[in-house]
């Protein structure tokens, strides 16, 4: 359920409605260079850039407060905690009226992609918690159906909301986009409450004592000591840097290479974006079917090589039925990479440990700095070619280093289901 809650973020606010109000509205008479805190920079490299600050300051304080999390049995305070921060953010959007208020819009995002990204860790650390191995990749699958599930239906609301915003008392369109943002925040926390209600506070019953934040230390401490031992993990941590790196920057920035690159309007955008979610729950589904039949790692590198193809097609694509066809093979695989690179990971840890949050902030973090490096690197490249086909190539390159340190993880739990998850 709390995919289901904090998916709408990703669709509506970081896929779909807020990247094009934000290209309307973050604009100086006719051109898309803006003033942000005294500097002048083009919209759609700003917004890539604040994305990767974001994730920045994410992969900077996650670790101590996993740390922390763990040594005073606190993962849902600390994901209560970021669940808070996320959707006040996106309700903050709501008075992101005009360039204007560009600060407050960069702001606002900033602060609700660091809510976002910072309850996943704590979640994530739930899932070895609350089921078995055997069904780690059929959870994870299911999950991210959910949240496919519910950001759709969110989404289609916020569609109907737009389109007939005269109906609903809006003066302008732009009234209309803005509320959406409000009912974002609004069902991002409200559905959240299901998953606090459900899921255990402290189950190994620990009791903090001393100075928390030496013993948050001690425990990053405790778990890199154990990576140290764990050449494995720390091989598939380095596979997932890379081939991670392509996958989120595809996501994050699909919309922008629609507008810029393609010059499709609003309405083609987000048709195809709410095609990408029915079929990623459909592709997350198919990942925990494939997996079970030939393992996880095969099935990682399956679909990482199509990664691979999309990204070369990206460069040469010229009309927007192209498009929607590359958008239908994200779609498909999107969602699987997704939830089986979270379901591979639960099964390389250490089967005795209990601290989970400690061992999902390396992984987040992994997934935190790989946002920043290829969000980062895909804007600097537009930004020195002036095109965003020459970004996409070199996404290739990010899924290849992926894929070839992903042959090098050699476990007996990601092989087909006969010997690891039957």
């Amino acid at each position: 359920m709390y995919d289901w809650a904090n998916s709408v973020y990703s669709l509506v606010i970081t896929s779909a409605i807020f990247p094009i109000y934000y290209k309307a509205v973050a604009v100086e008479g006719n051109g898309d260079l803006v003033q942000f805190l005294g500097f002048s920079i083009n919209n759609s490299v700003l917004y890539t850039y604040s994305l990767s600050f974001s994730f920045l300051m994410v992969a900077l304080i996650l670790p101590l407060l996993s740390g922390m999390a763990d040594y005073a049995g606190k993962k849902k305070t600390y994901m209560k905690m970021f669940v808070s921060i996320g959707s006040l953010a996106c309700i903050g959007l709501y008075f992101f009226r005009d360039v204007g208020d560009l600060e407050w819009g960069i702001g606002c995002s900033i602060l609700a992609s660091i809510g976002y990204s910072g309850s996943l860790v704590f979640y994530d650390a739930f899932l070895p918690e609350i089921v078995t191995m055997d069904r780690y990749d059929a959870t994870s699958a299911r999950g991210y159906s959910m949240g496919y599930y519910g950001s759709v239906i969110l989404m289609v609301i916020c569609l109907f909301i737009i389109t007939y915003f005269n109906s609903f008392g809006f003066n302008t369109e732009g009234d209309a986009v803005r509320f959406t943002f409000l009912l974002v925040g609004f069902w991002w926390m409200g559905f959240s409450l299901i998953t606090f209600r459900y899921v255990p506070e402290n189950p190994y019953g620990r009791k903090a004592t001393g100075n928390i934040w030496t013993k948050g230390y001690a425990e990053l401490l405790k778990v890199w000591q154990s990576l140290k031992a764990s050449p494995n993990l720390k091989r598939y941590l380095a596979a997932f840097f890379f081939f991670n790196m392509g996958v989120q920057t595809v996501m994050y920035l699909a919309t922008l290479f629609g507008t810029d690159v393609l010059q499709l309007d609003s309405s083609k955008l987000i048709m195809t974006i709410l095609l990408i979610q029915m079929v990623a729950a459909v592709g997350a589904w198919l990942s925990a079917r494939f997996s079970t039949r030939y393992g996880n790692k095969v099935a990682l590198m399956v679909m990482i090589g199509v990664w691979i193809v999309v990204c070369i097609a990206a460069y040469f694509i010229s009309t927007e039925y192209q498009f929607y066809a590359l958008a239908f093979v994200v779609g498909l695989i999107m969602g699987g990479v997704q939830a089986l690179a979270r379901a591979t990971y639960t099964k390389l840890i250490p089967e005795s440990t209990i601290d989970h949050a400690s061992y999902f902030s390396f992984f987040d973090v992994t997934y935190n700095l790989s946002i920043v490096f290829g969000t980062f690197s895909f804007g600097l490249i537009n930004q020195l070619t002036g095109s965003m086909r020459n970004s996409a190539l070199v996404l290739v390159i990010f899924f290849v280093a992926g894929m070839l340190m992903l042959t090098l993880v050699k476990s007996e739990h990601l092989k087909k289901a006969n010997t690891a998850s039957a």
